[in-house]
């Protein structure tokens, strides 16, 4: 089993500049930061990444970027996901090549359908390398629910199937993996609003979003629950929750962006068809991020 399934794991933002291009030096400067400050891997080309409007070569480029930025000190974990399974497969192969360290693989974009379907599609990805692959669990967007007993099925035929990010929203999920696959398949928090929840279950790691502007909270938050130090733990989630539930709503990504902005470590800038919030929207955002800055505790 390897190692690189603990800790909080960053789904990063991908910056973009007045262009709408990948900012690829914020890129660096970033993954440096999150590293400094206690984050044991990086995960670029997910949801949270606007992966869906990357095209194949952007999604290359931008792994191969933060594969040079981490400087080998924690694995890089692309998100593996396209509209085809043959594009699917080829980006596996190509993070590999790249130097990645694990891979994270999502279902098909769009097109959701049965177990037989679905099934033959992450096979494809997970058989294209030997990389160790984290399976992802996400439901409300990605209408695909795998269950504990299809992870199972899974984790019986192929040994580098050896996590997943589990965001049903579920915690009752997270019991239920902890429960059939012991330590075979760790788990991991997929929503930042649960993660002491999910840890108290038997989660080991975190794939995070705020963490993007919040790294130094995100990491003690994750901490302090896997110590099972949870006066203090419930005391920071009180001041980030407000924060972590922008990670669970239609317009995330627009919102993570707003809290990098405003924490001074990146643009909200998206690119269409999401647009930047605006108007009562924007306001009622902008005063939550703002007094949870404003209150922000010293670690």
């Amino acid at each position: 089993m390897s190692t690189i399934w603990q800790g909080v794991l960053p789904a990063i933002t991908t910056p973009f500049d007045d262009a709408l291009q990948i900012d690829h030096a914020f890129v660096a400067r970033h993954v440096r930061w999150l590293i400094d400050n206690g984050c044991r891997g990086i995960i670029p080309c997910g949801s949270l990444g606007e992966g869906a409007t990357l095209t194949f070569d952007e999604k290359v480029a931008l792994i191969k970027t933060c594969v040079a930025a981490t400087e080998g000190k924690v694995p890089v974990i692309p998100g593996i996901a396209a509209l085809s399974t043959d594009e699917a497969v080829r980006l596996a192969k190509a993070s590999k090549e790249a130097g990645c360290g694990g891979l994270m693989v999502l279902p098909p974009y769009v097109y959701s359908s049965d177990w037989r379907e679905m099934k033959a599609h992450v096979v494809a990805v997970i058989a294209a390398t030997d990389l160790p692959c984290m399976l992802y669990n996400n439901p409300p967007a990605y209408k695909t629910d795998f269950s504990a007993a299809q992870v199972a099925e899974l984790a019986a035929e192929f040994p580098n199937l050896q996590a997943v990010k589990e965001s049903s929203g579920d915690s009752r999920r997270v019991t239920a993996l902890v429960a059939l696959l012991g330590e075979r398949v760790r788990v991991g928090v997929g929503l930042d609003d649960m993660v002491c929840e999910g840890v108290a279950a038997g989660a080991e790691f975190w794939v995070a979003g705020t963490v993007n502007a919040l790294p130094k909270e995100s990491v003690a938050q994750f901490e302090l629950a896997k110590a099972g130090r949870w006066d203090e733990a419930r005391a920071l989630y009180r001041w980030h929750l407000p924060l972590l539930r922008l990670d669970t709503v239609v317009k995330f990504v627009q919102l993570i962006k707003l809290i990098q902005q405003e924490a001074g470590w990146g643009h909200e800038r998206v690119r269409p068809p999401r647009l930047e919030v605006v108007g009562a929207e924007r306001e009622e955002a902008l005063a939550i991020i703002r007094k949870a800055l404003a209150e922000r505790p010293a670690l």
